[in-house]
């Protein structure tokens, strides 16, 4: 079952219930009691996934997918097209999937690691930062987040908090701060402190602002200057529950910043988790990490077989 093992696939399976319903619910009532297996039924089921925010496109390669699948292991009887089904999603997901799943804190030799992260406000990007900095703190690394949302009071408040309970230094400056500022001083004190991961957080206006983008793509130009090859990572934080609006906050920060993976939050609270395939797909981006709840251990590395696994059984 992979690293989610350790981390609890059961929680997962909690975490996806409402996902789980919405979904692959809606499939199951369909498959069930099915007379035959036939292109009207298959229809049916594409309906059911764009229903499910999986969107048009996707829907119609998974539908391909299962076609073929079908095709060379002819099922029983309709309810035999669910763990096809299930494996055609992971394949679709583990198509994008180039994280390094077996270890996905490991760092690579060069440091300090410098991660930015990115996504509009309400999202979870504060709860994400220090999860993530608990994470790497808890593996022995030397963390340091840098507070360069200067706009919102309370972002700085809430990232200090987090870096005390995480064990991390904190790079903050007054509210209004240059906020490029704040970045280029978080990666020079992390060069001097010897620090091993550099965590960004980032202010999170409308994505539909160009003042925004403009100000991120500022941030990555002074991190540069610093350090050539980063950020090494660049993280979308998206609340899972905007459905296709997560798609079209995909496009533009990747667009303006180089999106190289996502993290999906707040998937315990919608039936909206088909938007996970959508924007692998479309996007061609990873999934790093899911939030499935509050705790710590909630925000898990993403594991295309554990999520497929975990969408289809309760």
């Amino acid at each position: 079952m992979g690293l989610l093992d350790k981390l609890g696939i059961g929680r997962l399976r909690e975490g996806l219930a409402k996902t789980r319903e919405g979904l692959i619910g809606s499939v199951t009532r369909i498959l069930t009691g099915a007379p035959k297996v036939d292109e009207e039924l298959l229809e049916h089921l594409e309906e059911s996934l764009i229903a499910g925010d999986v969107g048009a496109g996707t829907a119609a390669q998974i539908m391909d997918g299962l076609r073929t699948r079908i095709k060379e292991t002819p099922p029983e009887d309709a309810a035999g097209i669910l763990p096809l089904l299930q494996q055609e999603i992971a394949d679709q997901l583990r198509a994008s999937d180039t994280a390094p799943s077996a270890a996905p804190y490991a760092l690579p030799p060069e440091r300090p690691y410098v991660i930015l992260v990115v996504g509009i406000n309400g999202v979870g990007k504060t709860t994400t930062i220090g999860k993530l900095a608990r994470r790497y703190t808890s593996n022995g690394n030397k963390v340091l987040i840098a507070a360069a949302d200067t706009f919102r009071a309370a972002a700085g408040e809430q990232l200090e908090i987090w870096a005390q309970r995480a064990g991390a230094e904190i790079v903050q400056q007054r509210q209004g701060a240059d906020p490029a500022a704040v970045a280029f001083d978080a990666v020079k004190a992390a060069a001097s402190r010897n620090s091993d991961v550099v965590i960004i957080d980032t202010a999170g206006r409308l994505h539909t602002r160009v003042n925004l983008m403009e100000e991120l793509k500022k941030i990555g130009r002074v991190i540069k200057k610093q350090f050539p090859a980063a950020p090494h990572e660049v993280l979308l934080v998206i609340d899972a529950s905007t459905g296709q609006n997560g798609l079209q906050q995909a496009k533009q920060f990747s667009n303006a910043v180089g999106v190289t993976g996502l993290v999906l939050t707040k998937l315990d609270g919608t039936a909206k988790g088909g938007i996970v395939l959508a924007i692998t797909r479309e996007m061609n981006i990873p999934v790093r990490y899911i939030g499935v709840g509050e705790k710590v251990d909630d925000l898990q590395p993403f594991s295309p077989a554990d999520f497929a696994e975990a969408l289809f059984q309760a």
